[in-house]
């Protein structure tokens, strides 16, 4: 009987040291975002990295210097995104555009954790950082979008970190001229484009031979092409006809460049800054404070 209580004693004794060997470790969520993120770092060669205390790694590449984001605020974001894993990446700022209040950022179906860096990290217009989030500060267990996480920029896997890199939008005009300027620049476009004093571009590849002057009355038959800054396209009409279109239904960019350097017979190409275009709506193909490109032959003008 003793002989029996001593290896029953000897058993759990051995259990009780196993389980408290100091080598064992089960880290739980924030643990384990906490080693995909510092592993990510060390991997990827990143310096300056911060955390704070939700857990969110970041760097400042440009402090913000207007006005402090409150989360009642409306504000107007780019970004890019990318898995730690690379199987989601999401790098073109022309479509990655944010325009709404702080406090939505979550409810609009990007993660908690931009929302918090935005205000708690970030947290003045004009500034750049790049943002390591946690992914229980981003989609947790389930994930994001449709189909398999297997197939690139279908889904982002549960529990996967997030690599963002977002730009608060100090002045959006100042911005848009330097997605304009950059544009022209990367398309060899330099010599052709001339600035106008509204902010729209333009160039004219074929002048007008026409003597009806353009006006707010005026209706224009045209074909045209209407694309963003990434050739994205966004509405055409190129039936050799034309549209009839009303001169009060043309954007104000638009506006501008045909009243000023167009008559029947013009074929010109107008880079638009987004306040001259659609603003702060959301078109269909075009993204909130979005610029755009207008490709137009007028046809035909009636006074």
């Amino acid at each position: 009987m003793k002989q029996t209580i001593f290896f029953t004693l000897l058993f759990f004794t051995a259990i009780v040291l196993v389980s408290c060997r100091k080598d064992k470790y089960d880290p739980n969520i924030i643990q384990y975002d906490d080693d995909q993120i510092t592993a990510y770092i060390k991997a990827n060669g990143l310096t300056g990295m911060v955390r704070d205390t939700s857990g969110i790694y970041y760097k400042i590449a440009t402090p913000g210097t207007g006005s402090v984001v409150q989360y009642s605020d409306s504000i107007s974001m780019v970004y890019t995104l990318s898995s730690f894993d690379g199987k989601y990446v999401s790098a073109d700022t022309i479509i990655n555009h944010y325009e709404d209040f702080t406090g939505h950022i979550e409810s609009k179906g990007y993660p908690y954790g931009l929302q918090l860096a935005v205000h708690n990290i970030l947290n003045h217009r004009g500034g750049i950082a790049r943002l390591l989030i946690p992914s229980h500060l981003a989609y947790g267990v389930s994930g994001f979008g449709s189909g398999s996480s297997y197939v690139n920029n279908s889904r982002i896997a549960g529990n996967e970190c997030l690599d963002y890199y977002i730009h608060i939008i100090g002045n959006q005009d100042v911005y848009d001229q330097s997605v304009i300027k950059n544009y022209i620049a990367a398309n060899g476009l330099s010599s052709s484009m001339k600035p106008d004093p509204s902010g729209i571009w333009y160039s004219i590849s074929t002048p007008g031979t026409g003597t009806v002057a353009i006006t707010d009355s005026t209706t224009v038959t045209a074909t045209f092409t209407v694309a963003l800054l990434n050739l994205t396209l966004a509405n055409q009409f190129n039936d050799g006809g034309g549209a009839a279109i009303d001169m009060p239904d043309i954007i104000p960019g638009m506006q501008i460049a045909l009243k000023k350097y167009a008559t029947a017979g013009t074929l010109m190409t107008v880079l638009i800054p987004s306040s001259l275009a659609y603003g702060k709506k959301t078109q269909t193909g075009i993204t909130a404070n979005s610029c755009i490109r207008y490709d137009i032959q007028i046809v035909s003008v009636s006074p």
